[in-house]
């Protein structure tokens, strides 16, 4: 049984994958900030293991990582780094440096700590796994997202970094790029932007996945798949790659 910690699992992507995990028969661990919602997902993932953290706080993180480890059966054989938010929505010139801070220290600054202290536990475990979860804005940029999109390429560097220092250790490490996905926060954005330019909810929708060859969001399942197979055996020999799940997007 391999152990896995998720951070960020009681909602969205991060509750699919650690659905997927359980479902392939690993035993999992996940953090998130949200007592509450830690608390509902367990009951609804019967034998998830939880705690909570705050990936902002450095203190948090080694408090978190010895809970893992302990609640695991005392190590860690899979990591994937899922935390992050959003950030603001603005033009360079007006993002407000405090909010850009925000995002570095919860997207790229955890992800490094969280990483950083499970390292000792992966080469332990001899057959170690980081997926790290990136964005289609890795990839392509982002008009109006400059922090998202900064910590987005950054991660696809630290995961090109770690796949070539640790592949002396048997670890592998990949990033995972989603594209627009299928939820309750996407179809906020369609709805308010349908709102504020008078057109419908439909039409919103069809332009802004326009540049894809596959013309629908993509399934959260899907990712969590992607992510159960990135850690498999099947993916041994797969390390430092960026795997794109967006439905083909392009932009020129």
């Amino acid at each position: 049984m391999r152990r896995v910690l998720i951070s960020a699992g009681a909602a969205g992507i991060g509750k699919e994958i650690a659905a997927a995990f359980l479902l392939a028969g690993d035993s999992v661990y996940t953090c998130d900030i949200d007592r509450a919602a830690l608390d509902a997902t367990a009951r609804e993932l019967p034998g998830l293991k939880t705690g909570v953290c705050d990936v902002g706080d450095r203190k948090q993180i080694e408090a978190m990582m010895k809970d893992a480890a302990s609640q695991l059966g005392g190590g860690v054989d899979i990591l994937v780094n899922n935390a992050g938010i959003s950030g603001p929505t603005a033009p360079v010139q007006d993002v407000d440096p405090d909010q850009w801070e925000a995002v570095l220290k919860i997207d790229l600054t955890g992800t490094f700590l969280i990483t950083k202290a499970a390292i000792p536990h992966l080469i332990e475990s001899g057959c170690g796994v980081i997926i790290n979860m990136s964005s289609a804005a890795g990839r392509f940029g982002n008009p109006n997202r400059s922090p998202y999109s900064t910590v987005k390429w950054g991660l696809i560097g630290f995961t090109k970094t770690l796949s070539m220092e640790l592949g002396a250790h048997n670890i592998r490490a990949n990033a995972i790029l989603p594209g627009a996905v299928d939820g309750d926060r996407i179809h906020r954005v369609f709805e308010g932007r349908a709102k504020a330019s008078g057109k419908s909810v439909e039409e919103i929708k069809a332009e802004s996945m326009s540049d894809q060859s596959l013309p629908y969001l993509v399934d959260p399942k899907d990712i969590a798949a992607l992510a159960v197979f990135l850690a498999s055996d099947a993916a041994k020999s797969i390390s430092g790659q960026i795997v794109p799940i967006d439905g083909d997007m392009q932009r020129n």
